[in-house]
């Protein structure tokens, strides 16, 4: 299966549905009051962390993903049907991210959790909800609330407790290998791995999940090679493994690699360097490996640095490393959550309108005007009054007056047109 960790769709909640203006019809009845029901409110956008899922390649095909409608209302108090609830799967890990605004509105980071990011538009008033002592026959009804599209960004963030990190083909995948019962894809070639493999560690009473994050490259701070999508799968990680060639085969110092992939983790994230780290100082078992590794301990002498010779080929030197993994991990802080923020819900209409010329005719746009029109019935006479009242309420006929218009003049809404009236 085609790995995939970063995704971009577009979520929207349901409509309300729209208010009823109905009246009560009854044999001998030939006055009945307003029967007009609510809408029902539209359906929720819900994410929900699926552990059977790992790659976000689902999303790369469907990218609309919007909840049901509200149903409207009916005669006899008939309420409409509360639209359904959009629930959308994604792996355990990935994080969601509003485009707009760059806010973390979900954190998928635990099994079966759900989060709701878009609530529903709420349903409009039948005309029953209007009636008073002194107005008992309202023919007004309330549209339903609509919603607005959001584009939102998926970033599936591997959740494991350790992460094996270094320079391509230093050994991360064999180490991976032979402390679990994973099977990553080995080969001595460089970038042999281009997704983050897993494992189960089971050590005496205890187990670790381990993820072997792609191999780094300098630059991978700043986006090169595979840097920034790979580097995100250690986020999450709460201790590191840093692996070293430390025999030098491929003609690298292991001094300088390990000064490299410090380097890349500050310059991504603050947060990445100060996890603590253990060093395995890997293919002991080639000629060489002895020197370089007395040099890595002058180096790092004075530092808190624990080094770890190991050899992934001889599956020797193991047994250290693991204890002092098992060890650290019982007092560490827990898996790395992020910090969310609601999206603020804008209803569809931006309150806002703006007045330009067509040969003679005075146009009027924008957000108020759209609301004016989607709320008004040309057919009720009460309705239409109050279209009168919200465009002088709004401002939009005295803005008319200063732009010129006087009782000669055509002014177009949508598609409507009328003479402008003092």
């Amino acid at each position: 299966m085609q790995f995939v960790d970063k995704a971009r769709i577009i979520i929207k909640a349901g409509n309300g549905g729209d208010g009823c203006s109905s009246f009560h019809r009854e044999k001998y009845v030939s006055h009945g009051g307003p029967d007009g029901g609510d809408g029902g409110r539209g359906g929720n956008v819900i994410f929900y962390a699926d552990e059977n899922m790992n790659t976000l390649l689902d999303f790369k095909f469907s990218r609309y993903f919007r909840a049901e409608n509200g149903e409207n209302g009916r005669g006899n108090n008939q309420y409409g049907k509360r639209g359904e609830d959009l629930i959308i799967k994604v792996p355990l890990g990935t994080r969601i991210r509003d485009l707009a605004s760059g806010k973390i509105i979900a954190d998928m980071n635990k099994p079966k959790r759900e989060r709701i990011v878009l609530h529903g538009g709420r349903g409009g008033k039948g005309n029953a909800k209007f009636a008073t002592p002194t107005k008992q026959a309202p023919r007004y009804a309330q549209n339903g609330q609509k919603t607005k599209e959001y584009e939102v960004e998926l970033e599936l963030m591997t959740i494991a407790d350790v992460g094996l990190i270094g320079l391509p083909n230093v050994g991360k995948s064999t180490i991976l290998s032979v402390i679990t019962s994973a099977k990553p894809k080995i080969a001595n070639y460089h970038f042999t791995t281009l997704t983050p493999n897993l494992g189960v560690v089971k050590r005496y009473d205890d187990s670790f999940v381990v993820a072997d994050i792609p191999g780094l490259i300098e630059g991978a701070a700043e986006g090169a090679g595979l840097g920034h999508d790979f580097l995100r799968h250690i986020e999450r990680t709460r201790l590191l493994v840093h692996v070293l060639d430390i025999s030098g085969s491929e003609g690298r110092d292991p001094i300088e690699d390990y000064r490299q992939i410090r380097k890349e983790l500050s310059d991504y994230s603050d947060k990445l360097a100060e996890l603590p780290e253990l060093i395995a100082a890997n293919k002991m078992d080639i000629t060489g490996a002895e020197d370089y590794l007395e040099f890595l301990k002058e180096e790092l002498e004075g530092t808190n640095a624990e080094i770890f010779p190991v050899s992934a080929a001889t599956t020797k030197g193991f047994e250290p490393l693991l204890d002092r993994i098992v060890e650290l991990l019982r007092v560490l802080p827990s898996t790395r959550e992020f910090a969310e923020d609601d999206i603020i819900e804008a209803p569809q209409y931006d309150w806002n309108f703006e007045i330009t010329k067509d040969d003679d005719v005075f146009v009027v746009t924008g957000g108020i005007v759209d609301y004016i029109l989607d709320t008004t019935n040309a057919e009720d006479d009460e309705s239409m009054r109050r279209f009168q009242k919200l465009l002088e309420s709004e401002g939009i006929i005295e803005a008319l007056r200063k732009a010129g218009a006087d009782s000669e003049s055509v002014i177009r809404l949508g598609e409507w047109e009328f003479d402008f009236i003092e």
